[in-house]
């Protein structure tokens, strides 16, 4: 049965969507379930055939995709944050790389017989890792955070890093094939290595100035993004013969370092166009999926992959990691954890399409050896790396750090409470003005969207273990619960209360079971902690509860009008919030640490604090 063009390409969208919440939910990467369906579309079924569906228009469709997360890749890549990844992962991304690269490259050139210059290539695009895969693994193994931020790490750096070596390489074989004489090759290579940094680096930074002066308003700074990063992309090629790869790259790292100007709404804008082009691009790559070209490579593929998982990967890391303060069990995990992901499928495949034009022998088989590879990594570590990080003893260990939505005046005092007790804590806000008090106050903290694909990459919450609500506005609150609830369970979300929430019979509240547990009680919203904060100049202070000093004394001789208790620390050294309709009876050598006006304080010998309702053990 024939299925009309434009539906064909609305079912690529909604299985991408599809592919997309099967891997939120089963925390497994995307590209098994997009990869999965590209291959049923394509060549189990033959119902999808990118080759008819887009005719001349498929090699410019993938190399414009490709240019676009080249570009939000690169657009991470910040100089400061090189001097704050550490030496291992510096190294990872350096000469690790590149032994990484050469025995990809010598084990493919010897178990496929393919020509050194396209195992060079391959070796040269194997090398990226990517985040995309990296993250929902992470989320699942958990292990600690030296090794869940080495990872997370060098899959955000090598991804911009390890195509722009690829680019390199493919410029290289390109120049080779236009002249045969070493001299015309460097000449040529020179030329699009040259072409494409100063074209980038123009475009980079003509665009940069004109966000930094403010000469485009808001609402077009996405729509320019795109225009410029196009444009850049095809003068370059169009210049110099397959430059334009390394133009994009070049501009977003150029944009990136640019001081004073702002990129963050851009990167927004380009994750979410780039979670659409991968879907979409995934799947019709994997349609396209030669098998009889994978079959001719039979047991060499094999070979590759193993040659990848046990020798290269291995001999990388623990090059890297040499002298280091790694141990032996976290060096054997990393060395064991490093699938391959979307970039390298996307990067192969438009490399094989412009050399398959070139007439290069053997270039059909970039694409099946790519996904061969990509596929045997994802399967392969997705299955054993938990059941390893549980062998090896380097799992997360419990944790009490908290992530705290909102970096308001209520969130930061109570985020400076909990440094004191060295209790990991991270608050996350969209308002800038808030996030920079918070970061002066000494406090950790993400800006940006926490429901974004720049989150899940970035935001690391491998040493948190329960979320905390407190943004101004409770529609974010509860949302992000139930963005967390996966992650933390049901027990440990917290959030604020509304002033909804002290009607009988509210409807505009939210569910428990969506929301979270409602912290202190119904009456303490956020205004009011706010107003307490603000006006009143009120924090955090403990007192400590014992024999002659029990809970009870402790509420009688302190007024809920003058503080509102906030957690209690065990005996154990656990935290347990006070929550709406509980029973927590803090004990005999407990501590309760609450949010007192100066009255409180001024009134009691110690420093106080009062229940404000009925509470709750968290």
């Amino acid at each position: 049965m024939h299925i009309p063009d434009v539906l064909l390409l609305s079912l690529v969208g909604l299985l991408g969507l599809l592919c997309q919440w099967l891997a939120w939910r089963a925390k497994l990467p995307a590209i098994l379930f997009l990869l999965i369906l590209g291959i049923l579309l394509g060549p189990v079924s033959g119902v999808l055939q990118p080759d008819e569906l887009f005719g001349d228009l498929l090699f410019p469709f993938v190399s414009l995709s490709v240019a676009i997360i080249l570009f939000e890749g690169s657009l991470t890549l910040k100089r400061s944050e090189l001097s704050e990844i550490g030496d291992v992962v510096r190294n990872l991304v350096s000469y690790g790389a590149l032994l990484n690269a050469v025995i990809v490259a010598v084990a493919t050139h010897f178990l496929t017989g393919i020509s050194w210059p396209l195992s060079a290539l391959f070796g040269a695009i194997m090398v990226v890792t990517g985040p995309t895969v990296i993250m929902p693994m992470l989320r699942t193994v958990k292990p600690n955070a030296l090794i869940a931020k080495t990872l997370r790490w060098e899959g955000i750096v090598i991804d911009p890093l390890g195509a722009l070596f690829a680019v390199l390489v493919f410029e290289w074989i390109v120049a080779q094939q236009a002249s045969a004489n070493l001299a015309s090759v460097f000449f040529l290579f020179g030329q699009a290595v040259l072409t494409g940094a100063l074209i980038g680096v123009v475009v980079g930074y003509l665009f940069g100035l004109l966000l930094r002066h403010r000469f485009l308003p808001e609402y077009l700074h996405n729509f320019a993004a795109i225009a410029f990063v196009t444009s850049a992309f095809a003068l370059s090629n169009t210049l110099i013969h397959e430059s334009g790869l390394l133009a994009v790259t070049v501009m977003g790292i150029w944009m990136a370092n640019m001081s004073g100007v702002h990129t963050r709404e851009i990167l927004n804008f380009k994750e979410n166009l780039t979670l659409v082009l991968v879907s979409s691009l995934f799947i019709i790559l994997s349609a396209r999926m030669d098998f009889g070209a994978l079959f001719s490579l039979g047991w060499a593929a094999l070979g590759v992959l193993l040659v990848m998982q046990f020798v290269a990967r291995p001999a990388k890391v623990f090059l890297s990691t040499f002298g280091s303060s790694f141990t032996r069990n976290e060096r054997l995990l990393l060395a064991w954890v490093g699938p391959r992901g979307i970039v390298a499928a996307a990067i192969s495949a438009v490399f094989a399409l412009k050399l398959e034009q070139l007439q290069i022998p053997d270039a059909e088989l970039l694409v099946p050896l790519a996904f061969s590879v990509i596929i045997g990594t994802v399967v392969i570590q997705s299955a054993t790396a938990r059941l390893f990080t549980n062998l090896l003893g380097v799992n997360a260990p419990d944790t009490q750090g908290f992530l705290i939505i909102g970096a308001n005046p209520v969130a930061v005092e109570i985020g400076k409470a909990l440094k004191k007790l060295e209790i990991d804590a991270i608050l996350c806000d969209t308002d800038w003005q808030d996030v920079s008090a918070a970061r002066m106050a000494g406090l950790k903290t993400y800006y940006g969207n926490i429901l974004s694909e720049h989150a899940d990459l970035h935001l690391d919450i491998t040493s948190l273990g329960g979320m905390v609500g407190l943004s101004r506005n409770h529609a974010v609150n509860s949302t992000a619960a139930i963005r967390f609830r996966e992650d933390f369970g049901t027990r440990k979300l917290f959030v604020l209360p509304t002033a909804l929430e002290n009607r009988p019979h509210y409807k505009h509240g939210s569910s428990e079971l969506y929301a979270g547990r409602v912290l202190f009680d119904a009456k303490c919203t956020y205004h009011k902690l706010y107003n307490w904060v603000y006006q009143y100049k009120a924090e955090i202070k403990s007192t400590a509860i014992s024999e002659e000093y029990p809970y009870s004394r402790w509420l009688e001789d302190n007024d809920p009008s003058v503080a509102i208790p906030v957690f209690a620390m065990n005996r154990k050294d656990e935290l347990l919030w006070f929550t709406e309709g509980g029973d927590l009876q803090p004990e005999a050598g407990w501590k309760v640490y609450a949010l007192a006006k100066p009255s409180a304080r001024e009134d009691t010998s110690v420093e106080t604090l009062a229940n404000a309702g009925k509470v709750a053990g968290g």
